[in-house]
C-alpha cells in the first residue's frame, strides 16, 4: 500500500482503538493534506466531546500511540495532529510504485459488474455537441472501472425505434436506398430527418404512407425490417466514424437501442399492472412512486403505457433496468445522461425498486451531464441557432491544434498525428476536468492553451519527460533508482505521486473524472517545479542523484500516461 492517506487512516484508527477502546477503531480520523505538515488529523476535536475530555488531551494520547510512526507527529492548537512523513518512507513508497506493474492502482475486491449507459445518440438525427459530453464522460468511467478489475458492460442506448421511423423509411424509399445510405453515412442525418418531416407535414399521401409503415414496422413485416436495417446500418457506420475520431471504446457489440427492448414492453406493463405497482389513470397505465408530487401537490405519475396504447421512454427504461439487473447481473448501473432527465430517472429508479426489479444490493446512479455553453453563456449552437455538427467541431479542434504546432519542423504525417492527439485531447480533457453535472463554456483558445489545466499542458509535460530520456540515452523502463529525496521539489513530487491509486479508486467510487484530472494536473505542476529545481542530466550531477531523479521522471511519466489513458486522452511522444 503506497497511499499515505490510507496508511495514516489505518494507523490512526489503530491508535484510537489502543487509546480509547476497540469501539473507536472504525472512526474517521479526518485526515487531510495540511499547509503546516504533510497531513493533519482532526479526529480529536469531535472525539473529545464524546469522551468528555479536552481535544488536546485526546490528541496527545493519540500522538503517544503513534510514537513509532515513520515520521513526526505533533499536537497543534486545540487538538490537531500534524503529521510529517519521513523522506525515506516516501522514497520507499515511490520505489514500490515504480516496481509495481499497476503503478500503485489496486483492484476492486470483490470485482463488480458495472453497466454503463452512455452516448445514446438518436438514430433519426445526426450526432451533435449535445452527445459529446455523455460520450466522453461515459467512456472515461468505462476505462477506469475496467482498469480496477470490474466487468464493464457498455450500453449504447440508441434512439432507433418509434413513430418517426415510418416517415424516415418512406423518405428513404422516395430518394432511393443508395442516395439515402450515402447521406446517412456522410452525417447528414439531420437534413434527412428534416426533409422527411417537411413531407410529413405538407403531403397527406406521404403522411398516410408513413403511418401505415409504422404499423408494418411494429408488426415485424420482413421488408420493412430490412429497410429499417438499411437505415440503421448506414447511421451506425457514421456514428462509428465519430467514435473512431474521438478514440472512444464503443463498438457495434455495445449497441442496446430502444428496438432491443420493444419485444419486452408489453410484458413489462402487464407485470407492473398485475402486481399492483402500476394502475390505470385517465386511460394511461401509471406508476405513482411515493414522494413525487407535481406543482398541484398531486402524486406525479410515471406513465409506462400511454392512453393511446403507445409506449414511451419510461416503458423502455423500466424494461432496460429489469434486463440489466436480471440478465446482465449488474452490481452498479450508471446512466450518463443529461441533467435535465434527473426527475425522470429518480422516478424510474423508485418505480423499479417498488416493483422489486431493482434490489437494494444493486446501485442505480444517474451521472448527470451539464449543458455545454458557448462563450456568450448560452447553449452552444451555430449563429443560425442550429446545433453544431460534432464532426465539424472535432475537425476544427484538429485544425487549430495543427496550427499550434505548425512551426516545429515535423513532417506532414507526424504533424497530423500530433495534431489529432492534441485536438482530441484538448476537447476531451476540457470536458472531463469540469464536474460532469456543471455547465461549462466551450472555448478553443482556452482548451488548446499550453499553460494551465489543459490537455496540451499535460501532454507537453509527458513529452518533456520523454525528451529527458532521449537526451540521456536511457530507456524509461530501465530507470529503477534507488530513489533518494534531497531537494524539497523531489520530495513534493514523490509525495504527490503516492496518491495515484487512491485517486483512481475514488474517481470510480464517485463517478467523478474531474478528480483524476485535478490529480494529473497537480502531478504535472509538481514535475514542473522538480524539472526547474532539480537538474537530471546536467554536468556535475553525481551518479546516485542522476539515477534517483531519472527514476522519479520514469514514475511521473507512467502516472501521467496511465492517468491520461484512463481518461481517454491520447499522449503523443513528441510535441
Amino acid at each position: 500500500m503506497t497511499d499515505p492517506q490510507m496508511v495514516l487512516t489505518e494507523r490512526v484508527q489503530q491508535a484510537l482503538a489502543n487509546a480509547f477502546g476497540p469501539e473507536h477503531a472504525d472512526a474517521d480520523p479526518l485526515i487531510r493534506p495540511s499547509q503546516f505538515a504533510d497531513f493533519q488529523a482532526n479526529v480529536a476535536m469531535s472525539l473529545g466531546k464524546r469522551l468528555r475530555r479536552s481535544p488536546r488531551e485526546v490528541a496527545e494520547a493519540l500522538a503517544a500511540e503513534l510514537s513509532d510512526f515513520p515520521g513526526t507527529v505533533e499536537v497543534s492548537g486545540p487538538g490537531f495532529l500534524n503529521i510529517t512523513l519521513d523522506d525515506s518512507w516516501i522514497a520507499s513508497g515511490a520505489a514500490g510504485m515504480l516496481a509495481d506493474p499497476r503503478t500503485g492502482v489496486g483492484t476492486t475486491m470483490p470485482p463488480q459488474t458495472v453497466v454503463i449507459d452512455y452516448s445514446a445518440p438518436n438514430a433519426a438525427k445526426e450526432m451533435h455537441v449535445g452527445h459529446l459530453r455523455t460520450t466522453i464522460v461515459g467512456d472515461s468511467l468505462a476505462r477506469i472501472h475496467e482498469h480496477l478489475g470490474n466487468t464493464v458492460i457498455r450500453q449504447n442506448h440508441l434512439g432507433d425505434w418509434g413513430t418517426p421511423f415510418g416517415m424516415l423509411i418512406e423518405h428513404l424509399l422516395d430518394i432511393g436506398e443508395e442516395t439515402a445510405v450515402a447521406q446517412l453515412e456522410a452525417g447528414m442525418g439531420t437534413e434527412f430527418y428534416q426533409a422527411a418531416r417537411r413531407k410529413f407535414d405538407d403531403d397527406e399521401a406521404f403522411k398516410l404512407r408513413s403511418r401505415v409503415r409504422v404499423t408494418t414496422l411494429q408488426s415485424g413485416d420482413p421488408d420493412t425490417i430490412r429497410l429499417w436495417h438499411v437505415f440503421m446500418d448506414a447511421t451506425v457506420r457514421y456514428f462509428n466514424k465519430v467514435y473512431s475520431m474521438l478514440g472512444v471504446t464503443l463498438t457495434d457489440a455495445d449497441i442496446a437501442g430502444e428496438s432491443m427492448y420493444n419485444p419486452m414492453l408489453e410484458k413489462t406493463c402487464d407485470d407492473l399492472e398485475s402486481s399492483g405497482v402500476a394502475v390505470m389513470s385517465e386511460g394511461a397505465l401509471c406508476v405513482f412512486p411515493p414522494g413525487f408530487t407535481g406543482s398541484d401537490d398531486k402524486p406525479l405519475p410515471l406513465i409506462v403505457r400511454k392512453s393511446d396504447g403507445g409506449y414511451g421512454y419510461a416503458s423502455t427504461d423500466m424494461a432496460a433496468i429489469r434486463y440489466r439487473v436480471h440478465d446482465l447481473k449488474s452490481d452498479r448501473i450508471l446512466y450518463v445522461v443529461g441533467a435535465d432527465q434527473a426527475l425522470h430517472f429518480r422516478m424510474v429508479f423508485a418505480a423499479a425498486r417498488l416493483a422489486g426489479w431493482l434490489p437494494d444490493t444493486v446501485s442505480a446512479e444517474h451521472v448527470q451531464i451539464g449543458m455545454m455553453l458557448g462563450k456568450d453563456g448560452r447553449r452552444f449552437k451555430t449563429r443560425s441557432g442550429e446545433s453544431i455538427k460534432l464532426t465539424e467541431l472535432l475537425q476544427e479542434a484538429v485544425d487549430r491544434a495543427s496550427a499550434v504546432i505548425a512551426d516545429r519542423g515535423y513532417d506532414d504525417e507526424t504533424r497530423d498525428e500530433i495534431a489529432h492527439a492534441v485536438g482530441m485531447g484538448a476537447v476531451k480533457y476540457a470536458d472531463l476536468s469540469i464536474s460532469h453535472d456543471s455547465e461549462y463554456v466551450f472555448d478553443f483558445d482556452r482548451m488548446l492553451s499550453l499553460t494551465g489545466n489543459t490537455a496540451p499542458y499535460l501532454q507537453y509535460a509527458q513529452a518533456r519527460i520523454r525528451s529527458i530520456f532521449r537526451r540521456g540515452g536511457v530507456d524509461p523502463a530501465t530507470a529503477t533508482g534507488p530513489i533518494v529525496l534531497g531537494h524539497p521539489a523531489e520530495r513534493a513530487l514523490a509525495l504527490q505521486l503516492l496518491d495515484f491509486g487512491a485517486v483512481v479508486a475514488k474517481t470510480a467510487e464517485l463517478n467523478e473524472p474531474h478528480r483524476l484530472c485535478a490529480f494529473i494536473y497537480a502531478t504535472a505542476t509538481a514535475f514542473t517545479a522538480f524539472f526547474e529545481g532539480c537538474p537530471v542530466l546536467k554536468e556535475g550531477v553525481d551518479a546516485e542523484t542522476r539515477a534517483s531523479r531519472l527514476a522519479l521522471c520514469a514514475l511521473t511519466l507512467r502516472v501521467l500516461e496511465s492517468g491520461l489513458d484512463l481518461l481517454g486522452v491520447p499522449v503523443p511522444e513528441r510535441m
